[in-house]
Protein backbone atom coordinates (compact mmCIF):
# COMPACT_ATOMS: atom_id res chain seq x y z
CA UNK A 1 0.00 0.00 0.00
CA UNK A 2 2.90 2.55 1.13
CA UNK A 3 4.71 1.80 -2.26
CA UNK A 4 1.57 1.96 -4.56
CA UNK A 5 1.65 5.37 -2.61
CA UNK A 6 5.02 6.07 -3.35
CA UNK A 7 4.71 5.00 -6.68
CA UNK A 8 1.74 7.28 -7.44
CA UNK A 9 3.88 10.32 -5.84
CA UNK A 10 6.88 9.44 -8.05
CA UNK A 11 4.87 9.76 -11.26
CA UNK A 12 3.03 12.73 -10.36
CA UNK A 13 6.23 14.32 -9.69
CA UNK A 14 8.05 12.77 -12.58
CA UNK A 15 4.89 14.35 -15.06
CA UNK A 16 5.30 17.92 -13.18
CA UNK A 17 9.16 18.01 -14.11
CA UNK A 18 7.90 16.94 -17.99
CA UNK A 19 5.68 19.84 -17.99
CA UNK A 20 8.21 22.56 -16.80
CA UNK A 21 10.77 20.82 -19.31
CA UNK A 22 8.21 21.35 -21.93
CA UNK A 23 7.28 24.66 -21.01
CA UNK A 24 11.13 26.24 -21.27
CA UNK A 25 10.43 25.01 -25.09
CA UNK A 26 8.30 26.89 -27.32
CA UNK A 27 7.00 26.38 -30.84
CA UNK A 28 6.17 27.91 -33.94
CA UNK A 29 4.01 28.12 -36.77
CA UNK A 30 6.19 27.83 -40.04
CA UNK A 31 4.32 31.10 -41.57
CA UNK A 32 5.89 33.12 -38.29
CA UNK A 33 9.64 31.82 -38.92
CA UNK A 34 9.89 31.77 -42.34
CA UNK A 35 8.15 33.00 -45.76
CA UNK A 36 7.78 31.78 -49.44
CA UNK A 37 10.52 32.45 -51.76
CA UNK A 38 8.92 34.72 -54.24
CA UNK A 39 6.25 36.01 -52.27
CA UNK A 40 7.25 39.78 -51.69
CA UNK A 41 5.83 43.18 -51.67
CA UNK A 42 7.41 45.65 -54.39
CA UNK A 43 8.03 49.16 -54.21
CA UNK A 44 6.81 51.85 -55.95
CA UNK A 45 7.34 55.63 -56.00
CA UNK A 46 6.48 58.63 -57.85
CA UNK A 47 6.58 62.31 -58.19
CA UNK A 48 3.47 64.40 -57.67
CA UNK A 49 1.80 68.11 -56.85
CA UNK A 50 -0.12 68.64 -54.11
CA UNK A 51 -2.62 71.41 -54.45
CA UNK A 52 -4.85 73.15 -51.99
CA UNK A 53 -2.41 74.58 -49.23
CA UNK A 54 -3.04 77.63 -47.20
CA UNK A 55 -0.08 79.26 -48.04
CA UNK A 56 2.20 77.00 -46.95
CA UNK A 57 3.68 75.62 -50.31
CA UNK A 58 7.04 75.79 -52.37
CA UNK A 59 8.78 78.88 -52.94
CA UNK A 60 9.38 78.62 -56.49
CA UNK A 61 12.63 80.89 -56.02
CA UNK A 62 13.69 78.25 -53.92
CA UNK A 63 12.22 74.92 -55.51
CA UNK A 64 12.03 76.24 -59.18
CA UNK A 65 10.74 72.44 -60.34
CA UNK A 66 7.50 72.92 -58.78
CA UNK A 67 6.85 75.74 -61.63
CA UNK A 68 8.58 73.71 -63.99
CA UNK A 69 5.88 70.83 -62.72
CA UNK A 70 2.95 72.74 -62.68
CA UNK A 71 3.36 74.16 -66.33
CA UNK A 72 4.16 70.79 -68.04
CA UNK A 73 0.43 69.53 -66.17
CA UNK A 74 -0.99 72.47 -67.72
CA UNK A 75 0.29 72.17 -71.25
CA UNK A 76 -1.82 68.62 -71.04
CA UNK A 77 -5.10 70.45 -70.38
CA UNK A 78 -4.45 73.34 -73.74
CA UNK A 79 -3.49 75.98 -71.49
CA UNK A 80 0.43 78.03 -72.22
CA UNK A 81 1.87 80.07 -70.05
CA UNK A 82 4.49 82.75 -70.80
CA UNK A 83 7.88 81.47 -70.70
CA UNK A 84 9.62 84.32 -69.19
CA UNK A 85 6.80 84.55 -66.73
CA UNK A 86 7.89 83.47 -63.01
CA UNK A 87 4.70 81.59 -60.89
CA UNK A 88 4.46 82.41 -57.17
CA UNK A 89 3.13 79.09 -56.17
CA UNK A 90 1.96 79.33 -52.21
CA UNK A 91 -0.36 76.77 -52.83
CA UNK A 92 1.46 74.20 -54.78
CA UNK A 93 3.88 71.89 -53.64
CA UNK A 94 5.93 69.14 -55.23
CA UNK A 95 6.11 65.28 -53.70
CA UNK A 96 7.22 62.48 -53.61
CA UNK A 97 4.82 59.09 -53.30
CA UNK A 98 5.41 56.00 -52.31
CA UNK A 99 4.32 52.80 -51.57
CA UNK A 100 4.24 48.94 -51.18
CA UNK A 101 2.74 47.00 -53.16
CA UNK A 102 1.57 43.59 -51.41
CA UNK A 103 2.03 40.02 -53.01
CA UNK A 104 -0.67 38.84 -55.70
CA UNK A 105 -2.43 42.31 -55.16
CA UNK A 106 -5.18 42.27 -58.52
CA UNK A 107 -6.10 45.65 -60.83
CA UNK A 108 -8.41 47.24 -58.94
CA UNK A 109 -7.51 46.83 -55.38
CA UNK A 110 -6.43 49.73 -53.39
CA UNK A 111 -3.27 50.59 -51.36
CA UNK A 112 -1.94 52.92 -49.21
CA UNK A 113 0.55 55.84 -49.46
CA UNK A 114 2.51 57.97 -48.17
CA UNK A 115 3.33 61.65 -49.27
CA UNK A 116 6.60 63.72 -48.45
CA UNK A 117 7.50 67.22 -49.71
CA UNK A 118 10.59 67.56 -51.69
CA UNK A 119 11.21 71.33 -52.17
CA UNK A 120 10.45 73.79 -49.14
CA UNK A 121 6.97 73.84 -48.01
CA UNK A 122 6.32 74.44 -44.47
CA UNK A 123 3.26 72.08 -44.12
CA UNK A 124 1.14 69.30 -46.61
CA UNK A 125 -1.97 69.96 -44.03
CA UNK A 126 -5.33 70.19 -45.95
CA UNK A 127 -3.74 69.62 -49.30
CA UNK A 128 -5.07 67.30 -52.52
CA UNK A 129 -2.30 65.08 -53.86
CA UNK A 130 -3.10 65.01 -58.10
CA UNK A 131 -3.27 62.11 -59.96
CA UNK A 132 0.47 60.12 -59.64
CA UNK A 133 1.65 57.38 -61.38
CA UNK A 134 3.60 55.02 -59.01
CA UNK A 135 6.10 53.13 -60.95
CA UNK A 136 8.66 50.00 -59.81
CA UNK A 137 11.78 49.44 -60.19
CA UNK A 138 11.56 48.16 -63.77
CA UNK A 139 10.01 51.42 -64.77
CA UNK A 140 6.01 50.22 -65.09
CA UNK A 141 3.42 52.00 -63.52
CA UNK A 142 1.45 49.16 -61.13
CA UNK A 143 -1.01 52.18 -59.18
CA UNK A 144 -1.97 55.43 -59.51
CA UNK A 145 -2.06 57.71 -56.52
CA UNK A 146 -4.77 60.57 -55.97
CA UNK A 147 -7.21 62.01 -53.01
CA UNK A 148 -6.65 63.86 -49.74
CA UNK A 149 -3.78 64.02 -47.06
CA UNK A 150 -3.67 63.18 -43.38
CA UNK A 151 -1.50 64.75 -41.47
CA UNK A 152 -0.69 64.63 -38.24
CA UNK A 153 1.77 67.08 -37.84
CA UNK A 154 1.03 71.01 -37.16
CA UNK A 155 3.26 74.43 -37.85
CA UNK A 156 2.31 77.36 -36.37
CA UNK A 157 4.06 80.74 -37.23
CA UNK A 158 4.18 84.41 -36.30
CA UNK A 159 5.27 87.12 -37.74
CA UNK A 160 8.35 88.14 -35.45
CA UNK A 161 9.77 84.93 -36.69
CA UNK A 162 8.54 82.66 -34.06
CA UNK A 163 7.35 79.07 -35.08
CA UNK A 164 5.99 76.04 -33.25
CA UNK A 165 6.01 72.72 -34.88
CA UNK A 166 4.24 69.70 -33.68
CA UNK A 167 5.02 66.28 -35.18
CA UNK A 168 5.84 66.20 -38.79
CA UNK A 169 3.96 68.78 -40.98
CA UNK A 170 5.53 68.40 -44.09
CA UNK A 171 4.92 64.41 -44.60
CA UNK A 172 1.20 62.50 -44.48
CA UNK A 173 -0.66 59.55 -45.79
CA UNK A 174 -3.47 58.52 -48.22
CA UNK A 175 -5.38 55.52 -46.76
CA UNK A 176 -6.54 53.39 -50.04
CA UNK A 177 -4.90 56.26 -51.77
CA UNK A 178 -4.13 54.25 -54.82
CA UNK A 179 -5.17 52.45 -57.05
CA UNK A 180 -3.58 49.02 -58.82
CA UNK A 181 -3.17 49.12 -62.64
CA UNK A 182 -1.07 45.81 -62.98
CA UNK A 183 -0.38 42.44 -61.02
CA UNK A 184 3.36 41.64 -60.46
CA UNK A 185 4.20 38.31 -61.45
CA UNK A 186 5.44 36.21 -59.09
CA UNK A 187 6.71 32.35 -59.45
CA UNK A 188 4.53 30.78 -56.56
CA UNK A 189 2.95 28.47 -59.21
CA UNK A 190 5.97 27.69 -60.94
CA UNK A 191 7.98 24.61 -60.65
CA UNK A 192 7.65 21.57 -58.63
CA UNK A 193 8.90 22.78 -55.57
CA UNK A 194 8.53 25.58 -52.69
CA UNK A 195 11.48 27.31 -51.05
CA UNK A 196 11.18 28.56 -47.42
CA UNK A 197 13.18 31.28 -46.14
CA UNK A 198 14.14 31.64 -42.36
CA UNK A 199 13.80 35.30 -40.89
CA UNK A 200 16.99 34.49 -39.11
CA UNK A 201 19.14 31.81 -40.13
CA UNK A 202 20.20 28.55 -38.30
CA UNK A 203 21.40 25.46 -39.20
CA UNK A 204 19.40 24.03 -36.48
CA UNK A 205 16.57 25.41 -37.26
CA UNK A 206 16.54 24.81 -40.42
CA UNK A 207 17.11 20.78 -39.98
CA UNK A 208 14.10 21.15 -37.61
CA UNK A 209 11.92 22.60 -40.29
CA UNK A 210 12.71 20.46 -42.43
CA UNK A 211 12.03 17.20 -40.01
CA UNK A 212 8.64 19.07 -38.79
CA UNK A 213 7.58 19.48 -42.40
CA UNK A 214 8.63 15.10 -43.17
CA UNK A 215 6.82 14.09 -40.42
CA UNK A 216 3.64 15.87 -41.01
CA UNK A 217 3.92 15.45 -44.69
CA UNK A 218 6.07 12.05 -45.17
CA UNK A 219 9.53 11.13 -45.79
CA UNK A 220 11.72 12.77 -48.54
CA UNK A 221 9.15 15.61 -48.53
CA UNK A 222 11.61 18.33 -47.21
CA UNK A 223 15.50 19.05 -47.48
CA UNK A 224 17.21 21.88 -45.97
CA UNK A 225 19.49 23.40 -48.58
CA UNK A 226 21.23 25.75 -46.19
CA UNK A 227 20.72 27.61 -43.09
CA UNK A 228 18.18 29.69 -44.64
CA UNK A 229 16.56 27.93 -47.37
CA UNK A 230 14.24 24.73 -46.95
CA UNK A 231 13.06 22.81 -49.99
CA UNK A 232 9.85 21.47 -49.91
CA UNK A 233 7.85 19.33 -52.81
CA UNK A 234 4.94 21.12 -53.87
CA UNK A 235 1.95 19.54 -56.61
CA UNK A 236 1.82 21.17 -59.54
CA UNK A 237 -1.89 22.52 -59.69
CA UNK A 238 -2.28 26.19 -58.32
CA UNK A 239 -5.29 25.48 -56.58
CA UNK A 240 -3.56 22.59 -54.98
CA UNK A 241 -0.81 24.35 -53.89
CA UNK A 242 -2.87 26.88 -51.96
CA UNK A 243 -4.23 23.98 -50.13
CA UNK A 244 -1.00 22.18 -49.46
CA UNK A 245 0.47 25.83 -48.48
CA UNK A 246 -2.06 26.48 -45.97
CA UNK A 247 -0.83 23.11 -44.07
CA UNK A 248 2.45 23.58 -44.16
CA UNK A 249 2.19 27.35 -42.58
CA UNK A 250 0.44 25.89 -39.97
CA UNK A 251 2.96 23.18 -38.92
CA UNK A 252 4.10 23.38 -35.38
CA UNK A 253 8.44 24.12 -35.26
CA UNK A 254 10.34 24.67 -32.27
CA UNK A 255 13.35 27.19 -33.33
CA UNK A 256 16.56 27.24 -31.85
CA UNK A 257 18.12 29.40 -29.94
CA UNK A 258 19.78 32.81 -30.73
CA UNK A 259 23.83 32.77 -30.75
CA UNK A 260 25.18 34.51 -27.47
CA UNK A 261 25.13 38.46 -28.67
CA UNK A 262 25.55 42.02 -26.88
CA UNK A 263 23.71 44.79 -28.54
CA UNK A 264 25.23 48.60 -27.98
CA UNK A 265 23.20 51.17 -29.39
CA UNK A 266 26.10 53.68 -29.39
CA UNK A 267 23.84 56.94 -29.23
CA UNK A 268 21.32 56.15 -27.05
CA UNK A 269 23.55 54.02 -24.63
CA UNK A 270 21.00 51.11 -24.65
CA UNK A 271 22.82 47.46 -24.26
CA UNK A 272 21.20 44.30 -24.65
CA UNK A 273 22.72 41.35 -23.57
CA UNK A 274 21.61 37.66 -24.89
CA UNK A 275 20.49 35.06 -22.94
CA UNK A 276 23.49 32.41 -23.77
CA UNK A 277 26.19 34.97 -22.69
CA UNK A 278 29.01 33.45 -20.73
CA UNK A 279 31.88 34.54 -19.20
CA UNK A 280 35.49 33.28 -18.65
CA UNK A 281 37.33 33.78 -15.21
CA UNK A 282 37.91 37.57 -15.22
CA UNK A 283 38.15 40.21 -12.33
CA UNK A 284 36.38 43.83 -12.81
CA UNK A 285 38.01 47.40 -11.44
CA UNK A 286 35.20 50.40 -11.71
CA UNK A 287 35.97 53.15 -9.68
CA UNK A 288 35.26 56.56 -10.24
CA UNK A 289 37.45 59.49 -9.05
CA UNK A 290 35.32 62.54 -7.59
CA UNK A 291 37.23 65.87 -7.78
CA UNK A 292 35.24 68.78 -5.46
CA UNK A 293 36.28 72.54 -5.91
CA UNK A 294 34.72 74.63 -3.60
CA UNK A 295 35.37 78.88 -3.19
CA UNK A 296 35.05 80.94 0.02
CA UNK A 297 36.12 83.86 -0.23
CA UNK A 298 37.73 85.87 2.27
CA UNK A 299 37.16 89.94 3.39
CA UNK A 300 40.14 91.44 4.72
CA UNK A 301 39.99 94.70 6.61
CA UNK A 302 43.11 97.15 7.79
CA UNK A 303 43.62 98.36 11.09
CA UNK A 304 41.61 101.43 12.21
CA UNK A 305 43.87 104.98 10.73
CA UNK A 306 46.11 102.13 8.80
CA UNK A 307 44.98 104.08 5.37
CA UNK A 308 44.40 100.94 3.78
CA UNK A 309 41.31 99.37 1.78
CA UNK A 310 39.08 96.70 2.71
CA UNK A 311 39.99 93.36 -0.43
CA UNK A 312 38.86 90.54 -0.83
CA UNK A 313 40.87 87.34 -0.16
CA UNK A 314 39.99 84.24 -2.53
CA UNK A 315 40.08 81.00 -0.93
CA UNK A 316 39.67 77.66 -2.67
CA UNK A 317 39.04 74.53 -1.13
CA UNK A 318 39.91 71.31 -3.23
CA UNK A 319 38.68 67.82 -1.98
CA UNK A 320 39.27 64.48 -3.93
CA UNK A 321 37.63 61.69 -3.54
CA UNK A 322 38.26 57.96 -4.97
CA UNK A 323 35.09 55.54 -4.20
CA UNK A 324 36.58 51.98 -3.28
CA UNK A 325 35.00 48.28 -2.96
CA UNK A 326 34.70 48.74 -6.54
CA UNK A 327 36.75 45.34 -8.16
CA UNK A 328 34.64 42.23 -8.13
CA UNK A 329 35.56 38.54 -9.65
CA UNK A 330 33.50 36.87 -11.86
CA UNK A 331 33.88 32.80 -11.80
CA UNK A 332 33.80 30.32 -15.19
CA UNK A 333 31.00 30.13 -16.69
CA UNK A 334 29.04 33.14 -15.38
CA UNK A 335 25.37 33.86 -17.14
CA UNK A 336 23.52 36.72 -17.97
CA UNK A 337 21.69 37.42 -14.01
CA UNK A 338 25.32 37.09 -12.33
CA UNK A 339 26.63 39.61 -14.97
CA UNK A 340 23.61 42.18 -14.19
CA UNK A 341 23.50 41.82 -11.10
CA UNK A 342 26.95 42.46 -10.52
CA UNK A 343 27.21 45.47 -12.12
CA UNK A 344 24.17 46.64 -10.76
CA UNK A 345 25.83 46.55 -7.71
CA UNK A 346 28.62 48.78 -7.93
CA UNK A 347 26.33 51.55 -9.47
CA UNK A 348 27.64 51.06 -13.17
CA UNK A 349 25.45 53.54 -15.73
CA UNK A 350 25.15 52.71 -19.15
CA UNK A 351 28.26 54.07 -20.98
CA UNK A 352 29.98 52.49 -18.02
CA UNK A 353 28.79 48.92 -18.88
CA UNK A 354 29.17 49.40 -22.41
CA UNK A 355 33.31 50.17 -21.12
CA UNK A 356 32.81 46.72 -19.30
CA UNK A 357 31.76 44.89 -21.76
CA UNK A 358 34.22 46.11 -24.36
CA UNK A 359 37.11 45.72 -22.10
CA UNK A 360 35.68 41.88 -21.60
CA UNK A 361 36.06 41.35 -24.80
CA UNK A 362 39.31 42.37 -25.06
CA UNK A 363 40.71 40.20 -22.47
CA UNK A 364 38.78 37.10 -24.15
CA UNK A 365 36.43 36.50 -20.89
CA UNK A 366 33.40 37.49 -23.04
CA UNK A 367 31.80 34.49 -24.58
CA UNK A 368 29.46 36.24 -27.03
CA UNK A 369 29.74 38.53 -30.38
CA UNK A 370 29.47 42.28 -28.96
CA UNK A 371 27.89 44.44 -31.74
CA UNK A 372 27.79 47.81 -31.73
CA UNK A 373 25.24 49.69 -33.82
Amino acid sequence: MHINKFLRGFCYLLLLLLLLMCGQAYAERVKDIASVAGVRSNQLIGYGLVVGLNGTGDQTSQAPFTAQSLKSMMSQFGITLPPNQTLQLKNVAAVSVHADLPPFSKPGQTIDVTVSSIGNAKSLRGGTLLMTPLRGADGNIYAIAQGNLVVGGLGVAGQDGSRITINIPSAGRIPNGATVEREVPTGFARGSALIFNLHRPDFTTAHRLAKAINETMGPGTAVAQDATSVRVSAPLDAGQRVSYLAVLENIQVTPDEAAAKVIINSRTGTVVIGKNVRLKPAAISHGNLIVTIRENPQVSQPGALSGGKTVITPSSQIEVNQEGKRMFLFDPGVSLDSLVEAVNKVGAAPGDLVAILEGLRSAGSLQAELIVI
